[in-house]
């Protein structure tokens, strides 16, 4: 992968370029992002750039990896012999301890088709089910055993793991390893939550923040990747807030009526009553996960847009017409401030799908918060 090929993220990249060229390359480095802002396809250029053979450290190095050399080829494959990865696996059968290396097919396959997937993109890729993935100490044990060997064609050897937050105390095993590494040896971590990653290991890196892709990338990189036209490239990079796997999603789902589910919902909330919220609830339960985090996203989208329209107008904001309409009518039922009361419990509300929270638990208890929050607003009915 090359730095062209990415969504964005421009800057960063020439960051890292500007890294090579004065020869101040760290031997650790973490690139800390959000899932779907490509702090994974930012590792993945990084290190073609760092094997192609017409990259020098500590010299004018050119603004992109040739391409075409061997190492180059190998790379954008993700087979080069010495540009190794680790990330969370899961056993194939009871009793077994699985390293990244049993998953190495399936991983090249996975990252060629969804460089901007999440955990549980790959999870669902390896039919984990509801198992969860790991980083052992099966696989530190691989880890040293493959970095003590000498590079086969490079100058350096690349581990670049992905998830370190995957890595329990085993981790330790690999921290003289971090901080003294054979010589040539490069770390290339890339993780989503900083919270969640050994202190200890934490602390022997240098830290890439990857921030979320900028909207004018990700619009160009809808009409152009996607063929959408220039008003729904726009429209989805406002919903998608630099994350450009959300974006895929929503396309790979448009055909859902999220407007339409939301009417639904609010009219049961405020009109219908606790039978219809019920019948509501059991519905979106039956979605799964991920679509009930997209509709989440998308009700707050709206909610955002209407602050905008009721501050900016109509002609400032991106949005079928019967989106516009929609969000008209909820300037009507709630004040601004009600209004960011409702996005911060449906905020809260999708960080707890993502953990996996019960969805009728949440939604019912949702939908009790936001009747709250605009029952002394006069109530209108939203269809």
């Amino acid at each position: 992968m090359n730095f062209s090929s990415l969504v964005g993220q421009q800057a960063v990249a020439g960051s890292l370029k500007q890294m090579v060229r004065k020869g101040r390359l760290s031997h650790a480095s973490l690139f800390l992002g959000r899932e779907g802002f490509g702090a994974l396809p930012l590792a993945l250029a990084f290190a073609q750039y760092l094997v192609c053979e017409k990259v020098s450290i500590g010299q004018d190095a050119p603004a992109e990896a040739c391409g075409l050399c061997p190492a180059c080829v190998k790379s954008s494959q993700y087979i080069h012999p010495d540009i190794h990865f680790s990330y969370p696996v899961i056993p194939r059968k009871p009793g077994d301890k699985p390293i990244s290396s049993d998953y190495l097919a399936e991983w090249r396959e996975f990252i060629s088709l969804h460089p901007y997937g999440n955990i549980y993109d790959w999870l669902q890729f390896i039919g984990a089910e509801n198992k969860q993935g790991n980083i052992t100490a099966n696989e530190c044990a691989d880890i040293l055993r493959k970095l003590s060997l000498k590079s086969f064609e490079s100058g350096y050897k690349i581990l670049l793991m992905w998830l370190p937050e995957y890595l329990g105390n085993e981790g330790n095993k690999l921290l003289k390893l971090i901080e003294e590494p054979p010589d040539q040896t490069i770390f290339l971590l890339v993780a989503e939550d900083e919270s969640k990653i050994l202190p200890t290991i934490l602390s022997r890196t240098q830290l890439i923040r990857v921030p979320p892709i900028e909207k004018a990338a990700m619009e160009r990189a809808l009409v152009e990747r996607a063929g959408l036209d220039a008003p729904k490239a726009a429209q989805l990079a406002a919903v998608s807030e630099g994350n450009y796997r959300e974006a895929q999603q929503i396309l790979q789902h448009a055909e859902e009526d999220w407007l339409e589910l939301l009417r639904e919902w609010l009219n049961a909330i405020l009109q219908k009553g606790p039978v219809f919220q019920v019948k509501w609830v059991d519905e979106i339960s039956k979605l799964g996960r991920e679509k009930q985090k997209q509709f989440l996203r998308y009700v707050n989208h709206l909610l955002e847009e209407s602050l905008r329209l009721g501050i900016l107008g109509e002609d400032r904001i991106h949005l079928a017409p019967n989106e516009a309409d929609f969000c008209k009518k909820l300037n009507k039922i709630a004040e601004p401030g009600q209004q960011e009361a409702m996005i911060r419990e449906i905020d809260q509300a999708a960080y707890f799908i993502e953990r996996n929270a019960n969805p009728k638990l949440l939604f019912m208890a949702l939908s009790i918060k936001l009747y709250h929050i605009i029952k002394d607003n006069s109530i209108i009915l939203l269809y």
